[in-house]
Parts: C-alpha cells; sequence; structure tokens
C-alpha cells in the first residue's frame, strides 16, 4: 500500500488494516491503529509505520482511545517464511526476552548485526525494540487486569529492572503504572493472579468475522483427555487445556464467541480467556500460542476474497465467512498426534505425561515431551520423530524454515506426505498447504490451507 492508500483507509477508520500499519499524528505525538474512531488527522500531518515499535522509536505514544497495542498481528507473519517472518514469530513467541538477540539470530542462522540489520531497513525497528513493544502490552494487561504488586508484573512483564518497566510504560502510555492501574475499565474489578482459582483475564482481538463454531468443533473432535477438554452446548462452548511454558505450566480456558460479523459496524471481535499461570513470565508467550491455535492473526478478508472468486469454493465461503485454519500451542506435541491419532495420543499421556501439581478438575497432564517419548518408545516411527524433535534434528518451533522442517520430515522412515502435509500446516501455521493427492489447484495460492478447512468443513475432504 503507497501513503495515499493507507490514508483513505485512515479517513474511513477501516478495521481490515489495523495491525497491518500504524499513523501517528505529528501535531499530538500520539500513533494510532487506523480505526481509531477520533477525529481524522490532516494528511500533512500523518506518518507511517509499519509497526507500532517504529512508532515509538520515532517519539511517538500509544493512543489511550485506539489502544493500538491491542489489535491482531499482522497476517504478513503468517505468510512470509523469510527471515524477517520468521523473526517476527520467533520475537512474539518471546524468544528475545528469554536469549537475546543472539538467540534469535542463533535461531534463525544469521548473525545478530544481519538480523537487525534486515528487521530495521523493513520495520523501522530492530529485535530489542520489537520486543519491549511486547513487553509494554504485557504490562498494561497485568496492571489493568490484576492486582500483582507492579514490581512483581516488571519482571512477570520480561523487564530486566523496575526502572526500565517505569520509564517504559511511561514512555508508551505517557502515564506511570500507578496511573494506568487507576484508569482500568471500571466493573472489571482486577483479580489476584497468583491465588488458585484466579486467572489472568484477556480478550484475544481478530480482524473481521471469525467462525468460531468451527473451530470448536476441530478441537473438540481432536481433544486428548486429560490435557483438553471441550464443554458446553454449541456456540457457548469453552476450550480448556494444559501448557507447557519456559518457565512453568499453565492452564487455559477460550470461550467459543459468535456474532463478529466483519461487517463496518462490527468490523472485529475476540474470544475471553482466562490464563491461570505458575510464573507470570509466561504470560507473552502463552498469549501468543493461543494466538497461533486460534489463527487470530488472519486476514480473513484476503482470504475469502482469494477463495470466494472459485466457482467451487465460493458458496463455501458464502456460508463460512471468516474460516479459520487452526495451529497449535506445541507443535512438538502435533506432530506426535498427527501421527499417532486421537487413541494413540492418550494412551501416551496415560502412561508418560507429567502429571500437574494442581490439577484442574480433569485436566492432569502435560502431553509427554519428545524427549521422554523416544526413551520410551525408541522403535518404529515413533521414536524416529521423537528423537528428532528431540535432539533438534526437525525444528518445529517459530523461526523454523519450513522447507528444512518438511524435508527433515519426509526423510524419517516411515512418516508419509500426508502426515507431514498435516504438520506443516499445524505445527508451522503454513497457511497454503495441500494434502497430496487432493484436487487443490494452484489459483488457490497462497490460501490452500484455508481452501482445505473449506473442504473438509463442508464434508468433501475428510479430516485426517
Amino acid at each position: 500500500m503507497d501513503e495515499d492508500t493507507r490514508y483513505e483507509a485512515v479517513r474511513s477508520r477501516d478495521a481490515r488494516f489495523d495491525g497491518a500499519f500504524f499513523f501517528a499524528v505529528e501535531t499530538t505525538g500520539i500513533y494510532c491503529r487506523p480505526s481509531c474512531p477520533a477525529v481524522t488527522p490532516k494528511r500533512h500531518n500523518v506518518r507511517f509505520f509499519a509497526t507500532a515499535a517504529a512508532a515509538q522509536g520515532a517519539g511517538f505514544r500509544a493512543c489511550r482511545r485506539c489502544r493500538p497495542d491491542a489489535v491482531p498481528g499482522s497476517a504478513e507473519w503468517n505468510v512470509r517464511a523469510d527471515v524477517v517472518g520468521r523473526a517476527m514469530r520467533l520475537i512474539g513467541d518471546g524468544v528475545v526476552d528469554r536469549e537475546g538477540v543472539a538467540g534469535l539470530a542463533a535461531r534463525l542462522g544469521y548473525s545478530a548485526r544481519q538480523v537487525q540489520r534486515q528487521l530495521t531497513a523493513e520495520l523501522g525497528a530492530g529485535p530489542v525494540a520489537l520486543a519491549r513493544v511486547q513487553r509494554a502490552h504485557t504490562a498494561r494487561v497485568l496492571i489493568q487486569t490484576t492486582d500483582l504488586p507492579l514490581t512483581q508484573i516488571a519482571f512477570a512483564a520480561g523487564f530486566a529492572s523496575v526502572r526500565q518497566f517505569n520509564d517504559t510504560v511511561r514512555e508508551v502510555y505517557a502515564a506511570t503504572p500507578s496511573e494506568l492501574r487507576a484508569a482500568a475499565p471500571k466493573g472489571r474489578p482486577a483479580r489476584r493472579a497468583d491465588t488458585p482459582g484466579a486467572g489472568v483475564p484477556l480478550r484475544l482481538a481478530h480482524r473481521g468475522p471469525y467462525d468460531a463454531g468451527a473451530v470448536f468443533d476441530l478441537l473438540a473432535r481432536e481433544a486428548v483427555p486429560g490435557v483438553e477438554e471441550v464443554g458446553g452446548a454449541p456456540g457457548r462452548r469453552t476450550y480448556r487445556r494444559t501448557l507447557r511454558l519456559p518457565y512453568g505450566t499453565g492452564i487455559v480456558a477460550v470461550d467459543e464467541r459468535t456474532g463478529s460479523s466483519g461487517s463496518a459496524t462490527n468490523p472485529g471481535g475476540w474470544l475471553d480467556a482466562r490464563l491461570h499461570l505458575t510464573d507470570q513470565r509466561d504470560l507473552t508467550t502463552a498469549v501468543q500460542r493461543l494466538r497461533r491455535l486460534f489463527d487470530l492473526d488472519a486476514d480473513p478478508y484476503a482470504v475469502d476474497e482469494r477463495l470466494g472468486a472459485d466457482p467451487r469454493l465460493a458458496p463455501l465461503v458464502a456460508a463460512r465467512p471468516g474460516l479459520r485454519s487452526p495451529g497449535a500451542v506445541d507443535p512438538q506435541e502435533v506432530a506426535v498426534r498427527a501421527l499417532v491419532g486421537p487413541s494413540a495420543a492418550q494412551e501416551l499421556v496415560r502412561r508418560y505425561g507429567k502429571a500437574l501439581d494442581a490439577p484442574c478438575g480433569t485436566l492432569t497432564h502435560l502431553f509427554p515431551e519428545p524427549a521422554v517419548l523416544a526413551g520410551a518408545e525408541p522403535g518404529g516411527t515413533l521414536g524416529a520423530l521423537t528423537t528428532a524433535l528431540a535432539d533438534g534434528a526437525v525444528r518445529l518451533d517459530p523461526g523454523a524454515d519450513r522447507d528444512d522442517a518438511q524435508a527433515a520430515l519426509l526423510a524419517l522412515p516411515g512418516l508419509d506426505a500426508a502426515t507431514v502435509a498435516v504438520i506443516r500446516t499445524r505445527a508451522l501455521g503454513d497457511p497454503d498447504v495441500a494434502p497430496p493427492g487432493a484436487a487443490v489447484p494452484d489459483t488457490w495460492r497462497p490460501w490452500r490451507s484455508y481452501a482445505v478447512q473449506h473442504l473438509r468443513t463442508a464434508g468433501e475432504l475428510e479430516f485426517p
């Protein structure tokens, strides 16, 4: 998009572009999302940025009215397989906070200087600045939705010091942490996030229409007892599962939400979620993994426009606007489950899954890690897969090269192309995968995963 087109999106308050770019107003020093309801600024006072980090780096602070830090992520990072796309997925997963820029670069196979240069050239901000935006958003969520002490929030959000936390919050939001807490929405009391039964309440935003029913149907069909469950009546269901995270464990509950039409008056929506974490430092990572599972950063307008132009898919797209292609909270878990199927996965959990220190109802275990399975079941295709996952011969993390991962998977004995296609779609979040042998034309690129989901939901293809 050129800048004139972007300004037209701002002038029309077009929420389709929330997260795709940001605009800043030089006369106020504030940056916003395109759909901000404030009075449209004059064109000569507006600057455009690819990321919130770039806007902050230029000296602008976040708008308190439209909260640009809460928009869905750019759908571009789902599609792109280059180093910038892979880096953005890793930063979203919290790698910079945990491993630094050197760790990010090592995962990408580049030098830290090369990663810095490429991200800055394309996005206007380097990895540290991009991670800093995430930390600020995590801090605001914890400040305004829990009554955790501010000092504890500083480290839970990933800041190295309380001073850094205070300075960043003040710079980004033009308010101190205490002022942000005082300005928390009324009628939504803060809840303790460090006591049994509590949780961090979240709204997981998405753009455009969202066919929640199909996603919850899929999760219910695949649920592995002990690790997952879906309860409630259709349209009002709740998906709950256990999470293995970098610093601890968690349990999440996500509610099915209907009625997001994607119309001009309702351009998007959200899924309500509650996160129960043993270590609050895992909040950012847990949220990003949930976003991948529910495919919340997709661009349904682009997907539906391309697929809706095809005569075969047009009636399916019209019947289910905003159909998503779900991903995974744990790519390695998805790979094992794609290979063995639901019944065998349940048995693996029963035999080798780690029991939670504090079970919650029927949620009692974490799915077993590849290293555990490789030691317990060393033979056959399962042993080959889990050994490769455990020793790093196959990488499925958010920054993995999708083509390299597919080649490594296909080289394992007994792993067929159909299973690898499922792993590439779900574990690696690739939006453009066609099952081998399926009649999926190239004209559906780059959204073939979504086309397949339409066909499966309509009963024209079997689910694996």
